[in-house]
């Protein structure tokens, strides 16, 4: 898949070291959000990395889940990886999840991966319904859905802990296929 700056693609055995190497850049912005995104609490190494791209690509396959690794189109170099997670096909709905690197925040890459892949969400896997869950603090992550057509329906307040004990508030977009 692309987009006008970006190549999306699906995760493959070899891509461990560059996605380590986008991880290990982002941990301290990552971990700020650490109730939302508990993948980030473990330390990173490019075995973890590797380990998450070999399943990654398993998981496509099998229709388990849909991440893509957002590629500068000009340079290749990761900027981030953004997906389709947590499939239910009764339904059909699928929850949209985004990070992207320090180092190329503030460009824009992530509201063009997430309008690409909510597209692919709705028009290949027939999608009725698309959410974002972010945590209440994360104002950068809540303006990517706001940009992006979703919706706010609502907010679970007190509904996850943090690491250190701390209640967290979830907020929850979504996105139907009529309202695209």
């Amino acid at each position: 898949m692309a987009t006008a700056r970006l190549i999306l693609r699906t995760p493959a055995p070899g891509d461990g070291p560059q996605v380590f190497e986008a991880v290990a850049e982002s941990l301290q912005n990552l971990r700020r959000y650490l109730a939302s995104l508990p993948w980030v609490a473990a330390e990173p190494s490019v075995e973890a990395s590797e380990i998450f791209c070999r399943n990654a690509h398993a998981n496509f396959h099998a229709r388990k889940d849909f991440p893509y690794l957002m590629l500068e189109a000009d340079t290749a170099r990761l900027v981030g990886v953004c997906g389709l997670h947590r499939p239910e096909w009764n339904t059909p709905k699928l929850e949209v999840g985004y990070w992207c690197r320090t180092s190329a925040l503030g460009n824009g890459y992530v509201t063009e991966a997430v309008q690409a892949v909510c597209a692919h969400g709705f028009e290949r896997l027939a999608a009725a319904r698309l959410e974002i869950l972010a945590d209440r603090e994360n104002l950068p992550s809540r303006r990517v859905a706001e940009r992006c057509g979703f919706v706010l329906e609502g907010t679970l307040r007190s509904e996850r802990r943090d690491p250190h004990g701390s209640l967290r508030d979830t907020c929850i977009y979504s996105r139907l296929r009529d309202e695209r």
